[in-house]
């Protein structure tokens, strides 16, 4: 007997009328799981725990640097937990309990809907950003103290290892956040406080080496002009004699 291919069912409401029960991300989403560190619990439930742990250091800090993809997971769920915020506010009896979860501190709860809701009102843009940050490289010769399964070897000390293991790094932020930001802007400021110190160290240097230029050729006798008397007119004359 040959069975025949289900045959897909139509959605019961169209994606228009989704995006109404449920705001949309601004993010690209990578939905195949990724894998992550065991943590001290294991399964789905450890799983979370380790997330909701970086969603409260990230709302904490705001800018955190942790391993790239729970960093990269991590962040759906920070803008998840945004985006709710600013559309329900606090009155939503789900979006609190959503907030009282994710956040660990319970005085980020307040800096949520006091703080980010008012800064992320009209963001047309997603509300976190994320970079990629240096690998770090473990093979033979690497310094020990980076690794905590060696806490009692000394520094100088190596520890063979059978392969080259690179754990990729991220950096997640949440945007407009008080620290400088990672890549400075190209626009220049003549009146930021590096270019202002530059300017006056540029004019005392150009100063004080004008007047030690003027000094020598003072004291060598060189580089003075000589300037002869005028003659005086016969009119300077008389009135010269009265």
């Amino acid at each position: 007997m040959r069975l025949n291919k289900p045959t897909p069912l139509r959605p019961l409401i169209h994606y228009a009328e989704l995006s109404k029960l449920v705001s949309r991300l601004k993010i690209p989403v990578h939905w195949h799981v990724k894998k992550l560190r065991r943590g001290d619990v294991p399964g789905p439930e450890g799983r979370l725990l380790k997330l909701r742990a970086s969603v409260t250091a990230l709302f904490k800090y705001e800018r955190i640097e942790m391993d790239y993809y729970p960093a990269d997971e991590a962040r759906g769920y920070a803008e998840r937990l945004i985006s709710e915020a600013v559309r329900n506010g606090p009155q939503c009896p789900e979006t609190m309990e959503m907030a009282d979860w994710w956040l660990e501190e319970k005085q980020l709860v307040h800096k949520l809907f006091k703080v980010l809701v008012p800064r992320y009102q009209n963001y047309p843009t997603s509300y976190t950003n994320f970079y990629r940050a240096p690998f770090w490289y473990f093979s033979d010769g690497f310094q020990p103290q980076l690794n905590e399964e060696y806490p009692d070897k000394e520094i100088n000390e190596t520890i063979p290892a059978f392969r080259t293991v690179s754990y990729p790094k991220g950096l997640l932020e949440l945007k407009g956040n008080p620290y400088p930001p990672i890549f400075p802007s190209k626009v220049t400021n003549p009146r930021s406080i590096q270019n202002v110190l530059l300017s006056s160290a540029k004019d005392f240097y150009k100063s004080k080496e004008g007047g030690s230029e003027r000094l020598s050729n003072a004291e060598s006798g060189r580089g003075i002009e000589f300037v002869p008397n005028e003659p005086k007119s016969d009119e300077n004359l008389i009135e010269s004699s009265k």
